[in-house]
């Protein structure tokens, strides 16, 4: 469940304002404090705003209130639902984010159409905290560009007791027989990198193909369940099914962890298909059009801070890419494999990848798959 608890960093804030101390939020709301804290940088370099674009349901709200008091920063917060979205609105022209959080496949995208600035890690030193297999992903070498946020899969939320078994194989979002029992009882995400390569996984092929026999045949696959799917939704999927709108749906694993542990009932839970799924990482970044650079790395270097990074997994319930946080995180997320999956599930995950060309395949079958 959405912890209640304070803040190991809060309270630390709180107990320095009650002796006096100069890093104490200002008492006037959006006033900068008396002195900025060691961790928000050069002072003569920081911006008095910062504007960010997250997915939704994405960060503890405690935590950007935390860093507005430390940092005399007022922070602007957008969401968005897909990377697609993310990447039409900054290609519409939108100038006035300083960080966004493009998953691993779009930040090679991003990469590649010159629309991130390349970041200056001397104003992140927090990088030293990442555990060691994010320091040089494939769609990022090196973390030239982007930082690891949080990491994840993508499976099965379900109601066993509406389902009548741990529904842990693909069959049950794209075998017509299975699905039709629970006819309007079922979502997808609203998502066609996710549905499209689910029924690939499903149809035996790569998460990735850009063949477009096999394209084909996960279109056909997609369009057979159809009928009996009551939503693509990437935004309420876990509250869908805690409030028993759905018996099963397909989603990201925090996104229903959220709502699942809130909710307490214990027929409710999530799986990662036998077959294998999604992992992915979502990752910070500065665009190009960002005015304000060194104030969008100091915070990326913040959410590094061991603290706040357990704070955000506690309350996120994805995994985090920051090793000096594990010993932080409750023990629940820690050993619950749906949100640190064992090594032989591990095998069994793919990351998505820059589509290349096939991208227009791929969005040509997306819009018949949703028009139809």
């Amino acid at each position: 469940m959405k912890k209640l608890l304070i803040p190991l960093s809060l309270l630390f804030a709180l107990l320095l304002a009650a002796c006096g101390s100069s890093t104490a939020p200002a008492e006037q709301e959006g006033a900068a404090p008396a002195e900025i804290s060691e961790i928000c940088g050069d002072p003569s370099k920081l911006d008095d705003e910062l504007s960010i674009y997250n997915w939704t349901d994405y960060i503890d709200d405690a935590i950007i209130e935390q860093f507005e008091a430390e940092c005399g920063v007022n922070i602007t917060y957008d969401t968005f639902s897909s990377n697609e979205d993310l990447l039409a609105k900054l290609q519409a022209g939108a100038t006035g984010y300083d960080v966004i959080v493009p998953s691993d496949y779009m930040v090679t995208i991003m990469r590649q159409l010159d629309m991130l600035k390349e970041l200056d890690k001397a104003n992140i030193p927090n990088l030293a905290n990442l555990d060691e297999i994010f320091l040089d992903p494939p769609y990022d070498p090196g973390l030239v560009y982007s930082v690891p946020y949080q990491w994840g899969t993508t499976g099965i939320g379900y109601n066993e007791e509406t389902v009548g078994e741990v529904p842990d194989s693909w069959d049950w979002i794209f075998d017509p027989e299975k699905v039709s029992q629970l006819s309007g009882e079922i979502s997808l995400l609203n998502d066609q990198r996710e549905v499209i390569g689910a029924a690939l996984k499903y149809a035996g092929y790569s998460m990735n193909s850009v063949d477009e026999a096999e394209l084909a045949a996960a279109k056909e696959v997609i369009l057979a369940i159809k009928p009996y799917v009551a939503t693509f939704d990437s935004d309420a999927y876990g509250d869908l099914l805690v409030a028993g709108d759905v018996a099963l749906g397909h989603g990201w694993s925090g996104g229903y962890f959220q709502d699942i542990y809130e909710s307490e009932d214990e027929n409710l839970g999530y799986v990662i298909p036998q077959e294998g799924g999604v992992i992915w990482t979502d990752n910070m970044a500065v665009p190009k059009s960002s005015r304000r650079p060194y104030t969008a790395e100091i915070f990326i270097n913040y959410i590094l801070e061991p603290e706040i990074g357990a704070q955000l997994t506690n309350w996120t319930y994805y995994g985090s890419p920051n090793a000096a946080s594990l010993p932080m995180i409750d023990d629940d997320v820690k050993e619950d494999p749906g949100i640190y999956p064992p090594e032989e599930t591990m095998a069994k995950l793919e990351f998505l990848s820059d589509l290349g060309e096939g991208t227009l395949l791929w969005d040509r079958i997306w819009t018949e798959i949703k028009s139809q």
